[in-house]
């Protein structure tokens, strides 16, 4: 009886652990994708100081764009996205956007998050505002990546905390990393270098 349950348990978290948003699917730009109904470069948001960032900024460079969060499974994560920016900070761009979209994981306020962010990581790339990056209120920049209607082929919002979605040089979303790619690994390397 003892083994049974044993069992149960562990296909049982098997089962919940593959099911996890992390484990989802990167997704690619097709080839026959539309181009972006409203342009990338037309969007504007602010920091965690409340300065404003104009994406217009950014044309002929790639933009990584990743939710955070400071109380996530994932959060290590901050350590492996500050060493891409500081390897291949010439080829891209990386703009966060702290959430709390998922289960209570980013309480905090700018200033905490700032501290938060600075002291455990060491983070100098561009931390953004604190917005909703789905469902009611989702904040400008997560309806554009979010809407193929808007940029042309993706419906994929976050389902957890630092998915990621890669920008060409041209404002066209090229693709998106579920949580569980990590921002050092191969996947996204090689597509900053393509």
């Amino acid at each position: 009886m003892k083994l049974s349950l044993k069992f149960s348990v562990v296909v049982f978290a098997l089962t919940f652990l593959y099911t996890l948003p992390g484990c989802g699917q990167i997704k690619s730009r097709p080839s026959d994708a539309q181009e972006p109904y409203f342009s990338f470069y037309a969007l504007k948001a602010y920091t965690l100081e409340g300065d404003t960032v104009d994406f217009s900024q950014f044309k002929g460079k790639k933009v990584l764009i990743v939710n955070t969060a400071s109380k996530c499974g994932y959060t290590h994560q901050y350590a492996e996205l500050q060493k891409l920016h500081e390897t291949h900070g010439d080829k891209v761009v990386i703009l966060a956007f702290p959430s709390n979209d998922f289960f209570n994981q980013e309480p905090g306020n700018s200033a905490e998050i700032r501290e938060f962010c600075t002291s455990t990581f060491g983070v100098t790339f561009q931390m953004m505002e604190k917005v909703n990056v789905k469902g009611k209120g989702q904040h400008p920049v997560y309806e554009w990546l979010s809407s193929a209607e808007r940029n042309g082929w993706n419906d994929q919002a976050p389902k957890w905390n630092f998915c990621k979605y890669l920008i060409n040089e041209e404002g066209q979303l090229l693709k998106f990393f579920p949580s569980g790619i990590t921002p050092m690994g191969f996947e996204i390397t090689e597509a900053i270098n393509k």
